[in-house]
């Protein structure tokens, strides 16, 4: 059950708890940390750096209907389980809509307390009457000061807020999950100081109709950021995928051109993908590119040193290049993959079933992919030999090919 908390009271003129002054410490003689709460979820816990600290302040961002609330709920339950007292504040949705995914979700802690509220100073009151272990704040962007002047959302708005909040959860040692939202261009919304004012920050990627999502963190104060977390959408929720390659390469197409397996580093994770290429010829002068997954202008640069540096006529052919269950690439490493995918489309020869690693330059030659030793181990757990010594885009056309490369 989950139990129902408003406050009606408001509190004006407040800047959080006020602090008393401290004497400084010799870095050898402070304190050292204490243990990090865990939620149990390990992607997530992994990505935060092992854990919750007390008086963290950790922002959540991600596209619309990503799943940003789901992961959110998933990890209330698990800190509820541990016997934390729980405070679920809302300004977005009522506390029915919340109640309702949480029982969908299969929550059934009872220490989980929820509050629609978007004034700052109310939420104020109330983390002073409740006292809780573990809060949620959805979202920052809808939250708004009788003390300053403008709109929720605005620039003074949410650096005021958060400044607010940021003092009062450290003082009282409360670990915290903000939920921000992101603008049309992917950043996180508001000023940029809201990203500089919190520990740590996190991002949940995908595509809304695919099952597969990412969760990394841009900035963590607590832990490093090269570490990511997969995770896939289901009815009960975000499960946790920690062998996410197994998966997609259950799911791959053999024997049919246009495809190409590649193994990238996602941080310290080496993560198994499947590019998908289609090349058709154009019946209008201006042949079109399209990418899904990957950044477009590094697209159109693969394709003009293709059609540099081999036999590949690409000028009158539409090209498109995706990555398949909504991820996405952006290491250098792939480029090789790519470039596989779209000469194995163009000349509708189905790829080996071998991974493709390696940085294309604008010379045409392949450079080596580096942390080689960690992508060899990937490829040894889902049985995948790696490419053999590829040295330029006219060996891979060869060798796709079957044919020798031209003199």
């Amino acid at each position: 059950m989950i139990n129902v908390g408003k406050s009606d009271s408001t509190v004006t003129g407040r800047r959080g708890v006020p602090r008393t002054p401290e004497k400084p410490q010799a870095i050898l003689q402070s304190h050292t940390s204490k243990a990090r709460i865990l939620t149990g979820i390990g992607e997530f816990d992994q990505v935060i750096g092992g854990g919750f600290v007390d008086g963290s302040l950790i922002l959540l961002s991600g596209e619309p209907g990503i799943g940003k609330s789901t992961l959110t709920l998933q990890i209330t339950d698990r800190m509820a389980a541990q016997k934390e007292k729980v405070l679920y504040i809302t300004g977005e949705e009522s506390v029915e809509q919340v109640a309702d995914r949480a029982k969908r979700l299969g929550s059934k802690q009872e220490n989980i307390e929820l509050l629609y509220e978007n004034n700052l100073e109310n939420i104020l009151t109330t983390l002073e009457n409740t006292k809780p272990d573990f809060l949620v704040i959805d979202s920052i962007q809808v939250m708004f000061s009788n003390d300053i002047p403008g709109v929720a959302g605005s620039l003074s708005q949410v650096r005021y807020v958060t400044e607010v909040i940021m003092n009062t959860i450290k003082t009282h040692k409360i670990p915290t999950l903000l939920i921000g939202h992101v603008n049309k261009e992917g950043n996180i919304a508001g000023p940029k100081v809201l990203e500089h004012l919190v520990d740590t920050v996190l991002i949940l990627e995908g595509e809304r109709d695919h099952e597969f999502r990412m969760l990394r963190a841009m900035k963590n104060r607590f832990g490093p950021i090269n570490e990511v977390g997969m995770f896939e959408m289901t009815e009960r929720g975000l499960t946790e995928q920690a062998n996410l390659g197994e998966k997609i390469l259950k799911n791959s197409i053999q024997g049919r051109p246009g495809t190409a397996l590649t193994i990238t580093m996602e941080g310290n994770r080496p993560l198994l993908m499947e590019i998908q290429a289609l090349v058709s010829g154009t019946p209008f002068g201006y042949p079109k590119r399209m990418a899904n997954g990957i950044d477009r202008n590094r697209m159109e640069l693969l394709i003009a040193v293709l059609q540099k540096h081999t036999s590949l006529s690409l000028a009158d052919q539409d090209v498109y290049v995706k990555v398949t269950g909504g991820l996405s690439v952006q290491e250098p490493a792939a480029d090789l993959a790519i470039c596989a995918a779209i000469v194995s489309s163009f000349l509708q020869i189905p790829t080996p079933r071998i991974l493709f690693w390696g940085e294309v330059d604008l010379s045409g030659n392949v450079r080596k992919a580096p942390r080689l030793e960690q992508r060899e181990k990937a490829a040894e757990k889902v049985k995948l030999d790696s490419t053999f010594d590829i040295k330029d885009l006219k060996t891979l056309v060869s060798f796709l090919s079957k044919t020798l490369p031209k003199q």
